[in-house]
């Protein structure tokens, strides 16, 4: 069994994974003990994959139609939020960030998100473009992963889709300098009452700081889960205006 002490001031932690924690003060004459039930024991969580498998044959030799008939698939499990995906972009120190966002829009051109360009994923698309998704969906034991490059769309694109929004969310574009460092939650509500009255009874525009990127695709793969890890991998890859298709060792 592994276990760690952790010193916090006055307080000692000891860890042990799968059990409980034990917290002791070391004021003189008192004795504090709480304990808590820690998460399951990761290394023992496993899953097996037992759905049909996937066959080159059974592949659309276009990515877009084929990603379309997964994502049609998404939609009449009923999964929510079927287009969360996980974006992964560089800073100019080389690190990887990952966080979510919404696929709003996908053709032969790309896959389509929004969001504040001032924000961390923005400043890093303006110095590096090259941009990951990944779109994993639990209940169809399926995983899409697209590499390439993120452009702007168009003002008039970015402006159509910012109006079809909820007014909240309009508000919350112009309220929020997404990834800034600030005091307190009282500044953004300070902020949206303000620009609801700034805004009252008027169209809101939209930010010029607001807008959508096109993942271009240079690379898209699908993950079909198998038992006993021997999952079905099909990547394809860009040559031109076609695609090249390759089965991927698990």
């Amino acid at each position: 069994m592994s276990w760690r002490l952790q010193d916090e001031r006055s307080t000692h932690f000891l860890v042990v994974p799968g059990s409980a924690i034990s917290a002791f003060s070391r004021t003189p004459g008192r004795l504090i003990f709480a304990a808590v039930n820690l998460p399951f024991d990761l290394i023992a969580l496993r899953e097996e994959y037992f759905t049909k498998g996937l066959r080159r044959i059974d592949l659309d030799p276009d990515p877009i139609k084929e990603f379309g008939i997964w994502f049609t698939a998404a939609v009449e499990v009923g999964i929510s939020e079927m287009n969360a995906m996980a974006l992964a972009t560089v800073a100019e120190n080389g690190q990887p960030t990952t966080r979510m966002v919404l696929l709003k829009g996908y053709d032969h051109d790309g896959f389509v998100f929004y969001t504040n360009y001032l924000s961390e994923k923005g400043r890093h698309l303006e110095k590096n473009p090259r941009a990951a998704l990944v779109i994993h969906w639990k209940e169809l034991e399926r995983q899409i992963r697209i590499d390439g490059i993120a452009e702007k769309v168009s003002r008039e694109e970015s402006a159509r889709y910012f109006h079809s929004r909820p007014l909240g969310s309009q508000l919350g574009a112009w309220v929020s300098h997404q990834s800034d460092v600030i005091d307190a939650r009282r500044i953004l509500e300070a902020r949206l009452s303000e620009l609801d009255e700034r805004f009252a009874g008027q169209e809101i525009p939209c930010p010029p700081y607001w807008g959508g990127y096109r993942v271009k695709p240079e690379r898209i793969e699908f993950w079909q889960g198998r038992p006993n890890r021997l999952h079905d991998r099909f990547r394809y890859t860009r040559q031109g205006e076609s695609w090249r298709i390759e089965r991927l060792a698990p």
